[in-house]
């Protein structure tokens, strides 16, 4: 397993909508210290804190730090058919900066595990063993994860998902929460598996499946 405090450095929490929320009390039960928060939104509301933290400023408040002084937390979550957390992700990794992998006390993560950059975990999570998550991916709160399941990069397993052993899920993926995905089977990239839907047979890139029952629903545009 990657190690869940990647160094010393303190924390910007970007974004502070449900998901920041979230994740500011995930940093706060592993002990970071939090300079503050970026949000367009808080400046344009003219906050000066939230949540106890110090507003920074809006995105362009990241140009007052370098890269080798603070490391950042993608507060921004992930919906349907969106791509600002990528965006955000991969705009602040190009000037340098890097986001820990973060994994909530309360998770289960086994030793074999790999986590790439920016991979958060959300208390009652549990990851088995030989399982990869990609960088910037989301395992949200219950979510479970069975053996040797490849995720890849910007994917959302959503709350109270579960992907049974050897499943394969490709890049910003949106897997619904209490859904379930059997043994075996591959997701491919951008693909959408609705709430509480039961996957039994492959879908493929940009795939939509919904429902408790496997009814397809098409494929859409990229």
């Amino acid at each position: 397993m990657t190690a869940t405090v990647s160094g010393p450095l303190p924390l910007i929490l970007l974004g502070a909508g449900g998901h920041a929320k979230v994740l500011l009390s995930l940093v706060r039960a592993l002990g970071y210290e939090v300079v503050g928060v970026c949000d367009p939104g808080l400046v344009e509301q003219g906050a000066s804190h939230w949540r106890g933290l110090k507003v920074l400023g809006a995105d362009d408040a990241l140009e007052r730090y370098a890269p080798d002084q603070v490391e950042l937390v993608n507060g921004i979550g992930q919906v349907v058919a969106g791509n600002l957390r990528q965006r955000v992700h991969e705009s602040a990794c190009a000037r340098g900066f890097r986001f820990p992998a973060l994994v909530h006390p309360a998770a289960w993560v086994d030793e074999t595990v790999v986590l790439e950059e920016g991979v958060q975990v959300m208390a009652g999570a549990v990851l088995q063993p030989d399982v990869v998550i990609g960088c910037c991916s989301i395992v949200n709160t219950r979510a479970g994860i069975d053996h040797d399941c490849h995720v890849a990069a910007h994917v959302h397993i959503a709350p109270g998902a579960v992907l049974c052993g050897g499943v394969t899920i490709g890049q910003s993926t949106f897997v619904g929460s209490g859904s379930t995905i059997i043994q075996g089977i591959t997701i491919g990239e951008s693909a959408l598996i609705g709430a509480g839907t039961v996957v039994v047979r492959d879908v493929p890139a940009r795939g939509v499946l919904i429902g408790p029952s496997p009814r397809a629903k098409g494929v859409v545009g990229s």
